[in-house]
């Protein structure tokens, strides 16, 4: 009988220790906005909630309830036919583990930032905002 050995557990038949770690939302969420500060876009956390005030008043803070984690801009250069000018496009970004879930109030959000002509997408992953072009990345 071996003594002084480490203790291994299992998860089935395979060592915990190596099974692959999922990013959390938090590590997404900092390689998105690092990638996509290389390109033509600039998002910034924006964190939402309710805490209480010195009196317990409730005070709210961020956009709206089911705003995005990430929200900015994307500048966008008009055709020359349409002046030459640059736009900024309002662009907002859910960040999701590869299991997480959007709850209705934050699809809710990401229609309407559609519908109003902006970028709005879930992004479980960099590659997920370089298919929306927001890198800089090909």
């Amino acid at each position: 009988m071996a003594t002084g050995g480490a203790r291994v557990t299992y998860l089935w038949w395979v060592p915990i220790s190596e099974l692959p770690l999922m990013p959390s939302e938090q590590t997404i969420q900092q390689h998105i906005r690092l990638a996509c500060s290389k390109g033509d876009c600039r998002l910034f956390r924006n964190n939402t909630g309710t805490l209480k005030d010195a009196n317990g008043r409730p005070v709210q803070f961020g956009l709206c309830k089911g705003s995005a984690d990430l929200i900015g801009w994307r500048t966008v250069t008009i055709t020359p036919e349409m002046v030459g000018q640059q736009v900024a496009v309002f662009t907002s970004i859910e960040v999701k583990t590869a299991t997480g879930r959007i709850r209705p109030e934050q699809q809710q959000w990401l229609n309407a930032v559609q519908a109003a002509g902006g970028i709005a997408a879930v992004a479980r992953s960099v590659a997920d905002c370089e298919q929306l072009g927001l890198t800089g990345e090909a």
